[in-house]
This record gives structure tokens, sequence and C-alpha cells, in this order.
């Protein structure tokens, strides 16, 4: 499963065709009174970096180390293109000047959230004998410095047959995967790498089988195998997720809430399944951790990122995660705390044994919830329920009141500690409102002096652990 609290930091390369996407945003109040058309008020302007530049920013953003190799112009372009690696923290020192080249710029034009028009400036033509050579050089002298090597082939002429051949034999060679989002309907220069991400009509063009049903996506999915020599063949199906054919066919859905643009969503699938492979993962793991990606940067407009912070909380929103994975020792909620904190999100706290659940504890943990964005639950051990309740008690053991307490839609995490107050806790945690029970009102409250806030929730009249055992014990 990925941890999304390790902090990892893989090297990647990332080789393939660099482009500027220029965003101009704006309104539509009127029609142009020379020809049908709309006139779009421009109020602001973005550049972000796209094709293999919007894969290295994707891996920027979930922590890893990056480098691109890549081709250039000698051009206006180029500049722009350096100044926003540098506004990323992308080194520029693998990128090679070919100086009758034009750098791809595609400008969209957007209004009231929707593309409008799209027009491009470029080369596409193949880059020439020279730059070829410098390429594989340069790819040759650093390649044992990463973990894995991402090819963006978008088809504007960086990844030559000659060029793509020859570095997935050297990074085969020297045990590295490349993986590769392939373009054009012959993938043969592409053969031995570890895994292609065409998505199903680059599919259908490359294989010539028309993907209609689970039988012919097999069967596709078994052609680009063989065909191509892969390690593992995929295939990304848009909204309905991912497949994927190993020794047997598995299709992965999406996990998208909302689809506002696809732009760059292609180059998410690709940054994130070579992070997660280069984290050592499995391919369904990578998958997994792919879906999650893609649903989160078609819900932002324009080509988007994502983090490991957003993915983590995006995953826990759609209940993909288990009960027992919102269970956290104290070293992990400090973490996940700091983190949430970093975010904005205000944290709530409270504690106690929850050794029989019941509906007063449940409109508890509710009303506790509403205060907040996150909360987290102390739960005391066994021995600390002792301590407070007697030998008897409890009656559930500690993991046992964990899973259940972990499984309550209103509970983030739970965190099981063993003193006799939950002081050191908080401590860890620092909260920002601290919450207790109806019956801490004319008490000293344990941790008061560590929060923002701190607020008594009533209990529900007539509803305690101790009462439903009495009642058991009366049957």
């Amino acid at each position: 499963m990925l941890n999304f609290n390790q902090k990892l930091q893989p090297k990647i390369l990332v080789i393939g065709d660099l482009m500027i996407d220029k965003y101009l945003w704006g309104e539509c109040n009127r029609v142009s009174p020379e020809a049908p058309v709309q006139v779009i008020n421009v109020s602001k302007e973005t550049k972000v970096l796209g094709g293999a530049g919007n894969v290295a920013h994707n891996l920027v953003t979930l922590g890893s180390n990056v480098k691109v190799l890549s081709v250039i112009g000698g051009c206006k372009i180029s500049n722009e293109l350096k100044n926003l690696f540098k506004e990323i923290n992308l080194p520029t020192d693998y990128l090679i000047e070919q100086k009758n080249r034009v750098t791809s710029k595609k400008t969209r034009i957007i209004s009231s959230q929707q593309q409008v028009i799209r027009y491009d400036i470029e080369s596409d033509d193949d880059i020439d004998i020279v730059s070829e050579k410098k390429l594989i050089g340069l790819f040759k002298s650093v390649l044992n410095d990463f973990d894995l090597v991402i090819l963006s082939d978008y088809g504007k002429g960086v990844l030559t047959t000659d060029v793509t051949k020859e570095i997935i034999k050297i990074a085969n060679s020297n045990n590295i995967k490349v993986i590769v989002d392939p373009k054009g309907s012959d993938y043969s220069k592409y053969n031995s790498a570890y895994l292609l991400t065409p998505n199903k009509k680059e599919a259908c063009e490359a294989t010539g089988i028309n993907i209609s049903d689970k039988d012919s996506l097999e069967k596709a999915l078994v052609y680009l195998k063989n065909s191509c020599d892969l390690k593992t063949s995929l295939i990304t199906l848009s909204e309905d997720g991912i497949a994927f054919f190993d020794d047997e066919l598995s299709i992965h859905p999406t996990v998208a809430r909302e689809v506002y643009d696809v732009t760059g969503a292609g180059d998410t699938v690709l940054a994130s399944l070579g992070f997660a492979l280069s984290c050592n993962y499995s391919i369904e793991e990578a998958i997994e951790f792919a879906n999650l990606a893609a649903g989160i940067v078609v819900g932002k407009i324009g080509s988007a990122t994502t983090t490991l912070d957003e993915i983590a909380e995006y995953k826990s929103s759609l209940h993909k995660s288990t009960s027992d994975s919102h269970i956290k020792t104290r070293n992990e909620i400090q973490i996940i705390s700091k983190r949430l904190k970093n975010n904005g999100r205000k944290l709530v706290f409270t504690n106690g044994c929850f050794d029989i659940i019941h509906a007063g504890h449940i409109r508890y943990l509710e009303t506790t919830k509403s205060y907040g964005d996150v909360m987290i639950v102390g739960l005391n051990s066994d021995r600390s329920v002792r301590t407070l309740k007697g030998e008897s008690r409890p009656v559930n053991s500690q993991e046992d009141r964990a899973l259940i307490l972990a499984s309550i839609e209103a509970v983030d995490y739970v965190v099981i500690f063993d003193e006799d107050t939950p002081y050191e806790l908080i401590k860890a945690i620092r909260p920002h409102i601290l919450i207790k029970g109806g019956d801490y009102e004319s008490k000293t409250i344990i941790g008061k002096d560590l929060v923002e806030e701190c607020k008594i929730v009533q209990f529900v009249e007539g509803k305690s652990t101790t009462k439903t055992i009495e009642k058991i014990r009366n049957l």
C-alpha cells in the first residue's frame, strides 16, 4: 500500500518534447461585428510547462528529484521555457539547443471556464543528427544517476526512431525501467520498454483492433505486450479507468468526482505511474495511485498537477482506504497533523475509552467533527482503561476499539495512547480545538494550555458504556 506519509524522492529522468501551454482567461459578452465569432475580453494570462515539461512538473510536485533531457530551439520561446523551469526549480543543464528549431507553444483562450480556441507555434520535424548524437551522449553519461526513465513523446521530433531505440537499449542494459507515453500508430520504436501508456483511441490505431468490449480490450493488450516485447501492457480508458494485462486482464476504475478539463491528464498518469514504480510499488499499486492523481487534475482547469498530500486526502474522501489505514502511531499522526495544518485544515481532537460503541458516542463524535475539518481521536490503551475504569474493563481490546472507531464516518484518524492522560499526544498533534464531554464542565481539562480553543459537548441522556454493560448483565 502506498504510504503517503513516507517522504520519497526517486530520481527520474524525463526525455521528450517540451512545450509551453499558455492560457488567456476572460469572458465573452458579445459577438464580433466583423464575423460570427465570440469577442473574449482577456483579463488574465498564465503560462505553464506542457508536454514532457508537464510530466516533469507533475513529478516535482510529487516530490521526485527530476531532470529533463530534451532538444529546444534557439528562439524566444525557449527562453520563456527556461524561465518556467526555474520557477519550479527544474535544472536546465540537460537542454540541448538546436538553432533552427522553434520550441512548441500552445495558446488556449478560456472563456467562463471553457476552452474556446487554441493556436500553436512550433517546429515538429525531427531533430538533426548532431542533436541526436548530443542527446544520446548525454543520456549515456548520466543514466546511472537515475532510478527510472520516462519518455514523453508528443511527436514533435525529439524522440526520433533512432534516439528512442537507443535510449531503451541502453536503459535495459543497465536494468533501469523505461515507461513511455507513445505517439503515432507504429510502436516498433518502443520495443522492449517496460510499459507504454496509450489511451484507447491510440491503442486502436496502433493495434488495428476495434476496442469495444473486454474481449477486444484484452486482445489489444496482449497484442501490444507481445508485438512490443513489454513487461506489462497497459491502456488508459479515460472515464473508465486503466486496464492492464500481466497474466490476465485487470481494469482499475477511475476515481474522478468531476471532470472540468482533461488537458494534461495523460501527463499526470505517466508521471504518477513513474513515481510509484520508481518507489518499487507493484503495477497494481502504481495504477491505483495514477487513477487517484488523474482524478484530481481533471477537476482543475488547464495543465494541472497534484501533490502526495492532495492524493492522500482525496483517497480518504472517496472511502477507498480501509478502516485500519486510519489508525496511526504517534509519530505518524505528528507528521500528518503538521501537513494538514500547513494546508490550512482545522484540527479537532477528543479522547476516550470508547469501549462499547453506542448511539451516544456517534452523536458526540459527529458534533465534535462539526467544529473543524479533520477529527483525531485519542484512544486509551487497555492498560490506561484499567487504570481509569477498573480491572473488569475494557470489554473490547484496544485493537478492536480502534478499528471500530476508525470505521465511523466522522472519525478521520485514531491514535492509541498508553499514558493516564492524553497530554503528550495533544502536545504532539497541537490541534486547533480540544473537545471534551459534558462531565468535564467543572473539571480541569488536560491539554487546554496546548490548543487555541476548548469546547464542551454534552452527552446524550441515558447513553453510556456503563449503562450498556449493566443492561447486558441484567438480561
